[in-house]
């Protein structure tokens, strides 16, 4: 039925039981749930109620949402409305709503997952030496739907009870072998980045679509079953997972020279620079240039100081997207069949990559023997507390500090010392920058926390807090 929010999404029906509670099943992998898949994960209590008169809801550049009193002519974080959460956790406008519990959006995520849980198991059968080949095999072979059941692995010539080691050590395996960038398939984001993304040059694989697909269920099988995967991908690709919009800040992590180069854009006067720019892009695939208009008849339209915003947006979404769409899309198909992609609208990216990637014991004093300072000192009372804070937050806390300044939760091997930045080697930096009224900035092609010369340890955990929390590609450079 279509109500206020809108057509259901392909292939979901509204089912109503004998007792009249309503539910939803989702044809394409079927599934059921009780949540209506159109608002799942919102907090739907407090978005329901009306702004006061003279409010109006907006949105910082990195899609952070903010309100604006027209009556006063002001602006703040905090959520006007009666309903909105409050309390301590509300200062500097971060509803407590936001202090949103991992672990409880982990219990619904995981709840989904057993109730469409299917009995019985299913048998994969697997040689070591042909592992990919195999799985690939006996998983395209099989209807979706039944990669929910329990997994039993067996690797042949080792004939044993698979009590959960056996399939850990499949996932571990399998992940390093699909995403190890021999295969053409998935490739480093630069050469100080390890995190993975697809290749636009996979098409040397004439099945790479297939692939793509399968890739797609075994991730989902991933994080159905609760393992863990060898290798992680960039933050846009999680973001391109849960559907959500893609800004320039993004390139950063992936491309920092093409990105700084749309900052300049950006921060300079086109006209007067006298530049010479179309609304056109080239790009090399494999020594062959593909040459790209972002708009109709872009090749004629140059760029202007006037359209230089319009410009920038177009120029992101195709960096983003450019030479890998299909695979992207084929690589959700395969995804969607095994756990439909609303049972992630609890996560955001970076508690995604927690998810598949589990999260590491994050060690603090390796990580603060590696740290370096700028304009303080390992003996400044502000990077004291900061010390402080970090060993008296728990390790969920941890990740996402890290995921804040580095781009990622993951520590390489070798622990702090061999953080990578955008050229080469570069340690965890804290340098002091701006006023106490300020909130911290990261700049994750260099590591480097800017942290405020705060005047109190409270202030100094409530700011911290903020930005790492609330702050989607807020406050990151």
């Amino acid at each position: 039925a279509e109500d206020a929010l809108g057509a259901l999404p392909a292939g979901w029906e509204r089912r109503v039981q004998p007792d009249g509670r309503v539910y939803y099943v989702n044809h394409k992998n079927r599934t059921t749930q009780w949540e209506d898949p159109r608002t799942q994960g919102q907090e739907v209590s407090a978005l329901e109620e009306a702004l006061p008169p003279g409010w109006e809801i907006r949105f910082t550049e990195d899609g952070t949402r903010y309100f604006v009193d027209h009556n006063t002519r002001t602006t703040t974080f905090q959520d006007p409305r009666p309903g909105a959460p409050k309390g301590p956790q509300g200062a500097y406008g971060v509803p407590r709503a936001y202090e949103r519990s991992f672990r409880w959006k982990l219990s619904q995520f995981r709840y989904l997952c057993q109730s469409n849980a299917l009995p019985s198991h299913i048998k994969i059968t697997l040689s070591r030496q042909t592992l990919f080949e195999d799985s690939y095999h006996q998983i395209m072979r099989l209807p979706a739907y039944e990669l929910r059941r329990r997994l039993y692995i067996i690797f042949r010539g080792e004939e044993g009870l698979d009590y959960g080691g056996v399939s850990r050590e499949w996932f571990f395996l399998l992940s390093h072998e699909v995403l190890n960038p021999m295969y053409c398939l998935f490739e480093y984001a630069n050469k100080n980045n390890y995190s993975l993304q697809i290749n636009p040059a996979s098409y040397v694989n004439p099945d790479h679509l297939l692939y793509f697909k399968f890739i797609g269920r075994f991730i989902a099988m991933a994080l159905y079953h609760g393992r863990f995967i060898y290798s992680g991908f960039t933050m846009p690709f999680y973001k391109r997972m849960l559907n959500k919009k893609l800004t320039m800040k993004d390139i950063e992590s992936i491309d920092p020279e093409f990105y700084n180069s749309l900052v300049w854009i950006r921060d300079n006067n086109i006209d007067e620079c006298g530049l010479e720019m179309w609304h056109s892009v080239d790009f090399e695939v494999l020594g062959q240039v593909i040459h790209h208009e972002l708009k109709p008849g872009g090749d004629k339209e140059r760029v202007t100081e006037e359209n230089k915003e319009h410009y920038l947006q177009l120029v992101t979404q195709w960096r983003m997207s450019r030479g890998i769409e299909e695979q992207t899309s084929a690589f959700l198909d395969g995804f969607n069949e095994v756990v439909p992609l609303e049972w992630l609208k609890y996560f955001d990216e970076r508690e995604l990559e927690l998810m598949l990637c589990g999260m590491q014991e994050v060690d603090v004093d390796d990580w603060q023997r590696n740290t370096i300072y700028r304009h303080y000192t390992r003996t400044s009372k502000q990077v004291a507390w900061f010390w402080q804070f970090v060993r008296q937050m728990d390790n969920e806390k941890r990740a996402r500090l890290l995921q804040f300044v580095t781009g990622t939760c993951r520590v390489p091997v070798g622990g702090f010392a061999e953080l990578m930045g955008s050229n080469g080697p570069q340690r965890f930096c804290i340098e002091k920058v701006g006023k106490d009224t300020w909130l911290p900035r990261s700049h994750t092609c260099f590591n480097r926390l800017d942290l405020p010369p705060y005047k109190s340890y409270e202030q100094l955990c409530e700011k911290l807090n903020f930005a790492i929390e609330e702050t989607e590609g807020f406050g990151q450079e």
